[in-house]
């Protein structure tokens, strides 16, 4: 069978870091072009727009969109307009509502539409989501805390309307979470940090809960310096469990479960190849839907400006 050749459209730092080497050692998937106007691979078709390389080619089977959410629905629309697979970044796009059309049209092509929530795929999370199934939980906190600096450099998109701030690595958290818990989660309140010159939050504390009245509290920080804190701690019925780098390990009281090295746009890209293979649709909006009701129920505080560089 001839791998699945995929376009990457979006050559920013999350497509060289992550989804270029996890092509790389994706069975039956290959890189076959660049879309970006500014940004390129040596050795690899480019073209400066998708339009522009899906008139003139090479040709291609899919689109891995790594634009900024801003635009990723209207790359994703012409993709799958002219017959091709889609993958999205997280988040898959800049509104909730803006998707529904977009699987729409994937049914009606029967073409896979893939919305990726990259931190499920962490070697933690699944062993995890077994580990706590048989557990009744009794509370939940999230410390997700980075340098914007650092893993965000030059990035203004991020700060704009659309581009999530502080939620853009939160809800890799709360994709965790909707992945583990069994129940459907909801927001009751947030606290948002907008710096004075932008247009997307800094920080942010939101309290969430399920039907049952579990209480969760995530608190989400880009000014964290030294130390980056990806965790997610759980109280339960038999004792503490926690997730921590990302999904990357697993603590059950103070015994190491898993402690692994992260690979998870591999898993990722093994999952596409298999929604291609039959024009299946993985869609879950629910990381999407709590940042937007964060915004809906937030109560906006400003503090100092932020400029980029210190």
């Amino acid at each position: 069978m001839s791998p699945l050749r995929i376009a990457i459209v979006g050559f920013g730092k999350i497509a060289r870091d992550q989804h270029v080497p996890a092509i790389a050692v994706t069975e039956g998937a290959m890189l076959a072009a660049v879309a970006d106007p500014n940004a390129a691979l040596p050795g690899v078709p480019h073209a400066p727009t998708l339009a522009a390389l899906l008139r003139d080619g090479p040709p291609i089977d899919a689109v891995a969109v790594c634009t900024p959410p801003q635009v990723r629905r209207a790359q994703a629309a012409l993709a799958l307009a002219a017959g091709k697979h889609v993958m999205l970044e997280k988040p898959p796009g800049a509104t909730v509502g803006e998707i529904g059309p977009l699987l729409t049209a994937a049914a009606a092509a029967r073409h896979a539409l893939f919305a990726t929530w990259h931190s499920r795929f962490a070697p933690a999370v699944e062993p995890a989501r077994q580990l706590l199934a048989g557990r009744r939980i009794t509370a939940v906190r999230i410390t997700w805390k980075e340098d914007v600096r650092v893993w965000h450099p030059g990035q203004d998109w991020i700060w704009q309307p659309g581009g999530l701030g502080v939620f853009d690595p939160g809800i890799n958290a709360l994709s965790i979470l909707t992945r583990i818990l069994p129940q459907p989660l909801f927001v009751t309140s947030a606290d948002l940090c907008f710096p004075a010159n932008r247009d997307a939050p800094i920080a942010a504390t939101l309290a969430l809960s399920d039907a049952a009245g579990l209480p969760i509290s995530a608190e989400f920080d880009f000014r964290q310096t030294g130390p980056q804190s990806w965790d997610i701690h759980f109280d339960t019925d038999t004792g503490p469990v926690t997730l921590s780098s990302g999904g990357a390990k697993l603590s059950v009281g103070s015994e190491q479960h898993v402690d692994a090295i992260k690979a998870e746009y591999a898993g990722l890209y093994r999952r596409f190849v298999e929604l291609t293979a039959t024009g299946e649709i993985d869609v879950d909006l629910a990381p999407l839907q709590l940042v937007a009701d964060a915004f809906l129920l937030g109560r906006r505080r400003t503090v100092e400006p932020f400029e980029d560089k210190a």
